[in-house]
């Protein structure tokens, strides 16, 4: 794979840029690689897309490929509910906390002490 390298980018720009991979979830470097995308594509792709911010109506249909991923393999759209609906269902489903099992907290350090 190629490397490519952005000289003498103003700070301020660098700045945004790491707000606008830390609200997609994604790496600098993933999040460059998605505007890389989308202008390679030219069509928007991903959560921090022009098309994603405007409205629920602007997503695309579920199932419908909305850009490629690095190795170019098409990224879908597959879900189509939202993060209250999901907390809702889990709610319903288990409304109780799990007071059984280990805790996450012992694994990590166990994880960790095995190092």
């Amino acid at each position: 794979m190629a490397n490519l390298s952005i000289k003498d980018v103003p700070e301020r720009w660098a700045e945004a840029l790491r707000q606008r991979a830390a609200r997609n979830h994604r790496s600098l470097q993933g999040e460059l690689m998605n505007l890389v995308e989308q202008a390679i594509v030219d069509q928007p792709v991903g959560l921090g897309s022009p098309m994603a911010a405007k409205s629920s109506d602007a997503l695309p249909p579920v199932g419908q490929v909305v850009g490629f991923d690095r190795l170019g393999l098409p990224i879908t759209r597959r879900g189509s509910k939202t993060i209250e609906q999901i907390y809702a269902e889990h709610i319903k489903r288990f409304p109780q906390p799990f007071t059984e099992g280990p805790m996450s907290v012992d694994i990590v350090r166990q994880d960790r002490d095995r190092r």
